[in-house]
Order: structure tokens, then C-alpha cells, then sequence
């Protein structure tokens, strides 16, 4: 399959690894990786604003940039869940863009998502080890592509050596909301002191994400309340668990071919 990897603006500036770490992991299920370098924004900051305007101009930017994509797909459920749910909204009046916008958002998938509804890989021919006890972060995003916190612990299971231990309160927020922590930084910063509290309460000292705005929030706040635990993207540990094993097809060959 040819894969369009929309990087998105925060995981492209902060957290650039998460990225390879897609490409690395699709070229190793067999899947051919493309990055459109023309790619920019969702627009997501401009409609969290109230520019409809200006995020209806950017929404149409990135809707040309991956008309001829096959798939799409993004490390960000916020991101994903602005494609799925609002680029279609954006241009309901538009005859033109509209059925663009429509052919894009369905198209689309966080990674996770495509691994596990889209592919549907058999992690059980890898062999995927990570050894740590980790807790996970729910993004609200999620719910708009309609992801639970099951489907992202379903892929955090496969990981042999790994304790997890449920967050308390997992599907409430951590306070970002995009615009909403500055418009609302007090609401916002007693939400993230309350995740805060939730992490600190597993014990766990790994905090896997699967969104870059989520991550640099809950980061912010667990350094301010002096928590000193370390933030993994769910596709760092995979293609890490990846990277150290290797699938039992590909042993099967080494195997093969040193006994020739």
C-alpha cells in the first residue's frame, strides 16, 4: 500500500522522532511511505480561534496537497479527528470542496487506528518486546475518529515484558484543548494538576501518548509539579520493539539461510 504520512505541526516540531518512527514501522510491515513536502497544517489553531476563514483556506491547502494519496496517516488524533470531522464541515457549502473534503477525511487514520482497524496486523508474527511499566493517556480527539482507550491497549498488550498499569480517570482530559489552555489557562491548569495526579498515583514512571499536544501539555505540568516520569508516542515503542526483535518470518529466513 502507499501510505501518505501527514506529520503534523507540533510532532513535526517537537517531536520529529515520532515521525521516523512511522515511516520505519510501515516500511517494515511492507507498505511504501510517501511525505508530501508541500504539507503545512489541518488548520486546527485558525478553527479553535474562530477563523473559520483562515482554517477553511488551510483546510483547502492540505485537501489539494494529499488529493492523490492513496491513505493518510498522521501520529495526531487531534489532527485526524479535524480532517475527519471538520474539513467536511468546513466546505458544506462548498460544491467544489465539499466531496474533496469528504474523499480526504475518508482516508484518514491516526496510526494506531491504521494499524489495528485499517491493517489489522498479526502482531503475533513479531516478536515485540518492551520491557517497562508504563500507564497511557487517552486523548479526547479519540472519541471524534472513534477510538477508545481499548483499541490503543490493544497494541500496548502485544508488548511482551511490559507492565501496564490503567490510568485513574482515563478518559478525562489533561487541560490542553489547543486554544482552550490559554483562553482558559486557570480551567486548563487544574485539569492537567488532576492528570497529573492520576500518573502520579500508578507508580507508573513511563507515560505513553499518542498525541503531540497532549504530550507537551501533561509534560509541562508533571515538570512544574516536580513528577518526574518520561513520555513515550506509542509508534517510539513499537518501532523500538520492532527494531529489537524481528518477525518470525524474518528469523525463519536467517535461520534458513545460515544452515544452507
Amino acid at each position: 500500500m502507499r501510505v501518505s504520512l501527514f506529520v503534523t505541526c507540533l510532532t513535526d516540531t517537537f517531536y520529529p522522532d515520532v515521525a521516523e518512527c512511522v515511516v520505519r514501522i510501515l516500511r517494515r510491515l511492507g507498505h511504501q511511505v510517501e511525505f508530501p513536502k508541500e504539507q503545512t497544517c489541518c488548520g486546527q489553531p485558525a478553527l479553535n480561534s474562530g477563523f473559520f476563514d483562515e482554517a477553511r483556506a488551510i483546510a483547502g491547502r492540505m485537501i489539494r496537497v494529499f488529493r492523490d494519496a492513496e491513505v493518510v496517516v498522521t501520529p495526531s488524533g487531534s489532527c485526524c479527528s479535524i480532517v475527519r470531522e471538520y474539513h467536511p464541515h468546513l466546505f458544506k457549502d462548498d460544491p467544489v470542496m465539499y466531496p474533496q473534503a469528504v474523499a480526504l477525511a475518508n482516508k484518514t487514520f491516526e496510526t494506531v487506528e491504521f494499524l489495528q482497524k485499517k491493517l489489522k496486523v498479526d502482531w503475533s508474527k513479531w516478536k515485540l518486546s518492551y520491557p517497562a511499566v508504563a500507564t497511557y493517556h487517552y486523548s479526547c480527539h479519540n472519541r471524534g475518529i472513534e477510538m477508545t482507550p481499548e483499541d490503543v491497549e490493544g497494541l500496548i498488550r502485544q508488548f511482551h515484558g511490559l507492565e501496564y498499569r490503567r490510568l485513574d480517570k482515563i478518559d478525562q482530559c489533561c487541560g490542553f484543548g489547543g486554544t482552550f489552555s490559554v483562553k482558559q489557562s486557570v480551567l486548563s491548569g487544574a485539569i492537567g494538576r488532576e492528570k497529573v495526579k492520576c500518573i502520579q498515583a500508578t507508580g507508573a514512571p513511563l507515560v505513553i501518548c499518542n498525541d503531540g499536544g497532549c504530550t507537551m501539555n501533561i509534560q509541562g505540568a508533571c515538570r512544574r509539579a516536580g513528577v518526574n516520569v518520561e513520555f513515550k508516542h506509542i509508534m517510539q515503542i513499537l518501532d523500538h520493539a520492532m527494531a529489537t526483535g524481528r518477525s518470525r518470518e524474518a528469523a525463519g529466513r536467517v535461520v534458513a539461510e545460515t544452515t544452507r
